[in-house]
Order: C-alpha cells, then structure tokens, then sequence
C-alpha cells in the first residue's frame, strides 16, 4: 500500500498543469517539463491541487502511484525552484573548465576529457574544484553528474578523482600501513 501516492500535490502560483491522456505537461517559470504516465495510474487536478491514483487495486499499481507521485512532484519543484548537484574534483593538478555546453575535465589522463553536457543541464566551476550543475530536471541532473563522476572515480587510497560534494569515501591503508 502506498502511502507517498495518496498524498496529493500542492500546485504553487504560477505553475500551469496540463494532462491529455497519460500525457503530463507541467509549466512553470522556469521551463516546461513533459511525461508519459503509465496506464495503471489517473493523474487528476482538481482545486490547485494534484492527485495521482490508481486504476485498480494490484500490489504493483500502488508501487507505480508513489513511483509517479513523486516524478509529477519533482517535476513541479523543478520548475519552480530547479535542482543543483555539485561534484568536487580532488587531486594535484585537477581542474575542470567550462566552455559553452562543453565541461573540460584534467583528472590525470594524458589529454583532457571532453563531456558535452546535455542542453537542460548548465554548469559553473567554483574555485579550481567545484563543479555546479543546475537543471529543472532531477532525473537528467543526476544520470549527467554520475557520468561526470564516471570519468574519474574518487580511488580509496588517496581519495583523488571526482566524488559528489555529501559524498564520504572510506579510505584505506596501503601497504606500509599494514607493517
């Protein structure tokens, strides 16, 4: 039984819902965001607010309401406040540069990396070490920083590479720590 599907959305000033179908568009001042919302579930505004129901009564329909609860409800806070990742890059020299839609990255390689970051994500460097990505799309946002994570994983010895800005990497000891 879901319990996060039950609860409905408050839908702030400014935000325009729109459904056809199983087709939901949300509108807001930041952007436009679009979904296809699977046939078990009902998406339904009624009174400022967002419902999201199920068809039936199944086990895994209830499981597909919260899913879509919380999709509709991260599109809604998307565009309206948008969300940001950052990634900190660790290691002597490591830098990182943006240029238009293109992220540089020096993280030990030979040559540089190119990434070409996709057209709903923008990112700024703070320092010589932070890298801020900023979109209205949450699902987007996060499969974007985990390739840029991808590049050059945080290695637990050192602790070099590109590693989530909350994230704590375990280190180890080496070899002459083990004596």
């Amino acid at each position: 039984m879901s319990r996060i599907g039950k609860q409905p959305i408050s839908v702030p000033a400014g935000v325009k819902v729109d459904i056809k179908g199983q087709h939901v568009t949300v509108t807001g001042g930041k952007g436009t965001l679009e979904m296809e919302v699977r046939p078990e579930i009902e998406v339904v505004v009624q009174d400022n607010e967002i419902l999201v129901n199920g068809r039936d009564e199944g086990r895994q329909t209830a499981a597909f309401r919260g899913l879509f609860r919380s999709l509709v409800n991260n599109m809604v806070i998307g565009v309206v406040d948008g969300f940001k990742k950052v990634l900190v890059i660790e290691g002597v020299g490591y830098k990182a540069n943006v240029a238009g839609s293109n992220l540089t990255l020096n993280v030990g390689y030979s040559n540089p990396v190119e990434y070409a970051l996709p057209k709903a994500v923008n990112a700024t460097i703070e320092g010589a070490n932070k890298i801020v990505l900023e979109s209205i799309d949450k699902e987007l946002l996060g499969l974007t920083a985990a390739q840029i994570r991808q590049i050059r994983k945080p290695e637990p010895y050192k602790g070099k590479g590109i590693r989530y800005e909350d994230e704590h990497i375990v280190r180890k000891v080496g070899k002459a720590g083990a004596r």
